[in-house]
C-alpha cells in the first residue's frame, strides 16, 4: 500500500487551491480575474504581491513535500539518500538493487501526481494554475542541481523578453535537454545506470507546462499577452 499512498496524497496536497483561497480571503474569485488562473503570477497581479509570493511557496511546497515523502519511505539498496526526511528515513521501505527501476518509477509517479492535482484541482471543478511552481517543487527533491539552471534560464527570458510566460515555457522545453546532460555529465548514460524515469518525467512535465500555457502561447501570436513590469511607487 505505501508504494501507492505516495501518489494518493501527492495528487490530494497537489489539488489544494492555494491561489483560490488565498484570492478568496480578500473576497475575490481569482477565476473571474486577469487570466483567470488561480496561480502565483495571477494572484500577485490581482490580488497583490506579498499573497503572490505566499502563493507560489506553498504551491513549490505542496510539489516538494509529497516527492520527498517518497524518496524517504521508498528506496533501493545503494540508492541516494542526501534528500531524504530524516524523521521518516527509519520507516522507509528498502527494495534491493534489481528493484531500482519501479523505485525511481515510483519517484517520478508521485512528483507527476502533485502537478496534475494543481493542474486539475477536483476542488477548483478540476481547474488550477499552470504547475511551474510545483514543478519545480518536485524538481528540486529529484534533480536540484538543474533547479538552478533551469532559474537561470527562467530569469534571463524574464529579464529580456518581460513576459512570465515566455520564461516559463523556455525553461520546461529546456528541462529534457539538462535531464539527459546531467546523466551523460555523470557518466550514467554511458555505464547504463542513468535514470529514465527521470527523464520520462522531464519530457511529460515539460510538456505539460507547454500545453497549460497555451492561451498565453496564443496571445503572445496575437501581440495581447500582458508583459510583466513593475509598479511605480507613485502610482
Amino acid at each position: 500500500m505505501i508504494f501507492w499512498l505516495c501518489p494518493l496524497l501527492a495528487f490530494l496536497a497537489g489539488s489544494i487551491p492555494f491561489g483560490l483561497l488565498i484570492a478568496r480571503s480578500r473576497g475575490i474569485d481569482i477565476r473571474a480575474h486577469g487570466s483567470g488562473n488561480i496561480g502565483a503570477t495571477n494572484v500577485l497581479r490581482i490580488v497583490g504581491k506579498k499573497y503572490g509570493i505566499a502563493c507560489l511557496l506553498l504551491d513549490f511546497i505542496k510539489g516538494l513535500v509529497p516527492t520527498l515523502l517518497a524518496i524517504s519511505l521508498i528506496r533501493f539498496t545503494g540508492g541516494d539518500r542526501t534528500l531524504v526526511i530524516p524523521a521518516l528515513d527509519a520507516l522507509g521501505t528498502e527494495l534491493p538493487a534489481d528493484r531500482q527501476l519501479f523505485v525511481q518509477s515510483m519517484h517520478v509517479i508521485t512528483g507527476l501526481a502533485a502537478i496534475l492535482g494543481h493542474n486539475y484541482s477536483p476542488f477548483a471543478g478540476f481547474r488550477g494554475g499552470k504547475g511551474i511552481a510545483t514543478t519545480g517543487g518536485v524538481l528540486i527533491a529529484l534533480m536540484p542541481a538543474a533547479v538552478v539552471i533551469l532559474l537561470l534560464i527562467w530569469g534571463i527570458l524574464l529579464l529580456t523578453t518581460r513576459y512570465v510566460s515566455v520564461a516559463s515555457i523556455g525553461a520546461a522545453l529546456c528541462l529534457p535537454l539538462l535531464t539527459l546532460f546531467g546523466s551523460w555529465f555523470h557518466g550514467k548514460i554511458a555505464d547504463g545506470t542513468w535514470n529514465r524515469p527521470l527523464l520520462v518525467f522531464a519530457i511529460l512535465a515539460g510538456l505539460m507546462a507547454v500545453w497549460r500555457h497555451r492561451s498565453n502561447i496564443r496571445n503572445l501570436a496575437n501581440g495581447t499577452e500582458h508583459r510583466f513590469t513593475r509598479k511605480s511607487r507613485n502610482a
